[in-house]
């Protein structure tokens, strides 16, 4: 099973694809769609679904796993990323993807055992259930493996219990 994991933004959305053998998940690409902040918001939507859509074309993945939106204090902050969240999400339609939402307590606590980890104690896990040689660049990249990660655990148990 190929999975794709998002962490939604509107300047950086993290992406992080795995592939999930029976022994092990394998990192197949990650990284971030960034915008040009020059840009309007629109054509900076239009850049992320170009991207979103070519990815996956590329890697083919069969779940498209993405985190929930949770309330900021900002609220322009959380209306661009709710606005990045939907157009991934028409990305992941579009391809004929289900979808499978996590929220970030949801993911913290599958990675790193403690739905109130610090970014650091997530990086770690990421970086050691994936045997990456170094820590993704960027925190938005650690955040959409997580992601992944959280998806394939929870295909694991949901199988488990269905023995």
């Amino acid at each position: 099973m190929r999975i794709i994991g998002i962490d939604p933004g509107l300047a950086r959305m993290g992406f992080g694809i795995v592939q999930m053998t029976p022994k092990q998940l394998i990192p197949v690409e990650y990284g971030c769609i960034q915008t040009d902040i020059n840009l309007s918001a629109s054509s900076r939507l239009k850049q992320i679904y170009e991207n979103l859509q070519e990815i996956l074309q590329v890697h083919r993945p069969s779940h498209f796993a993405i985190e929930k939106l949770f309330f900021n204090k900002n609220t322009r902050t959380a209306l661009s990323v709710g606005e990045a969240r939907g157009i991934a999400l028409l990305a992941a339609s579009v391809a004929g993807l289900c979808v499978f939402e996590y929220t970030p307590l949801q993911v913290k606590m599958s990675v790193a055992g403690y739905g109130k980890a610090t970014k650091k104690q997530v990086s770690y896990m990421v970086k050691a259930i994936l045997r990456l040689n170094a820590y993704p660049n960027l925190d938005d990249t650690t955040d959409a493996l997580a992601v992944a990660i959280c998806h394939a655990q929870s295909t694991i148990s949901k199988n488990l219990i269905n023995i």
